[in-house]
């Protein structure tokens, strides 16, 4: 199995930062990549930004220009810097990751963690 733990959450003011960090565990070959998504009550599960192994990027519109994401391939933690917060980034922030459970495995896996509590205050 593979286990995925994110840190960082909290409330931070509309305007401040704050940093994520998820790292994944446990039994597999490769991590191809990792990425965040949110979800906020009564909306969908949505992608936020992802990275993969080789250090390429995608984002979602509305965080482009505030969030950076980063990883560290050693640790297998993929980071989230959110900066300029808005309310609307409120939101359970969730980690993921797509494994390769051996090195013959012909399809990747996915992962997820449990979530964290992002609250922007205006």
């Amino acid at each position: 199995q593979v286990q995925l733990v994110e840190s960082g959450g909290g409330l931070v003011q509309a305007g401040g930062s704050l940093r994520l960090s998820c790292t994944a565990s446990g039994s597999f070959y490769r991590i191809d990549g990792m990425g965040w998504y949110r979800q906020a009550p009564g909306n969908h599960r949505e992608l936020v930004a992802q990275i993969t192994n080789g250090g390429g990027t995608n984002y979602a519109d509305s965080v482009k220009g505030r969030f950076t994401i980063s990883g560290d391939n050693a640790k297998n933690t993929v980071y989230l810097q959110g900066d300029i917060l808005k309310p609307e980034d409120t939101a359970v922030y969730y980690c993921n990751a797509d494994v390769r459970r051996s090195r013959f495995a012909t399809r990747q896996e996915t992962y997820w963690g449990q979530g964290t509590q992002v609250t922007v205050s205006s």
